[in-house]
């Protein structure tokens, strides 16, 4: 059994990037757990953004208890507002340190959201900082994280350097993804994001449907 932590900006970037990888990780019996660093409270026009908060979480939760994720974890930070500081670096060595993961999943650094920008600083400088046996502030031994995958969701990745072929689970995503209802009123992202993973299969022939990543780190 190996341990999976995937970090999404927002709840449904999880599914979108890799949730076909997700669905394979938990099939197979890996234990996974999604951090998600904001609720998503500004995505919509309609709905208050407490109001709006508590229904993307309560999505999310839906979501991955469909993937057969263990655990998720909100960090709550402001949406369209997430900082690269000092507080959110101590969370996330934190939880690598608590949680131990051999794989970590995050945005790709070129995404054209903001958040999921500073997400990828922030992932990557906590893995960099849980790993040696530094900041006491942040409890737990030192953990080095063995592989490290950057996905796309706003923003194609222009250098793929690695294809999961999730076929055999793209309903599973799809499922999921339809369970963010309130995101999915406004804007089709299932239909865009299966156009996507037929794209990259198609286009690597790995598989009917793939998902891509940069491989930030990887130990065999």
């Amino acid at each position: 059994m190996k341990k999976i932590m995937i970090f999404a900006p927002h709840p449904d970037d999880d599914i979108l990037g890799c949730g076909g990888s997700i669905a394979r990780h938990t099939a197979k019996g890996n234990q996974a757990t999604t951090v998600f660093m904001t609720s998503g409270e500004s995505g919509s026009l309609s709905i208050p953004c407490d109001e709006l908060a508590s229904i993307r979480e309560d999505e999310a939760r839906q979501a991955s208890a469909l993937l057969k994720v263990d655990e998720t974890v909100f960090l709550r930070n402001p949406d369209g507002y997430l900082e690269f500081k000092r507080d959110n670096l101590v969370k996330l060595i934190t939880l690598i340190r608590s949680k131990k993961p051999d794989t970590v999943y995050l945005p790709h650094i070129n995404d054209a959201n903001e958040d999921h920008r500073i997400t990828n600083k922030l992932v990557l400088e906590a893995c960099r900082r849980s790993a040696g046996p530094w900041f006491r502030e942040c409890p737990g031994d030192p953990w080095d994280v063995r592989t490290i995958l950057a996905y796309e969701v706003w923003t194609p990745i222009q250098e793929v350097s690695y294809f999961e072929d999730i076929t055999a689970y793209i309903g599973e995503k799809l499922d999921a993804l339809r369970l963010h209802a309130s995101q999915l009123k406004e804007i089709r992202y299932d239909d865009a994001v299966l156009a996507l993973n037929q794209y990259r299969g198609i286009m690597s022939g790995k598989g009917r449907y793939c998902e891509c990543f940069q491989i930030i780190k990887a130990e065999l």
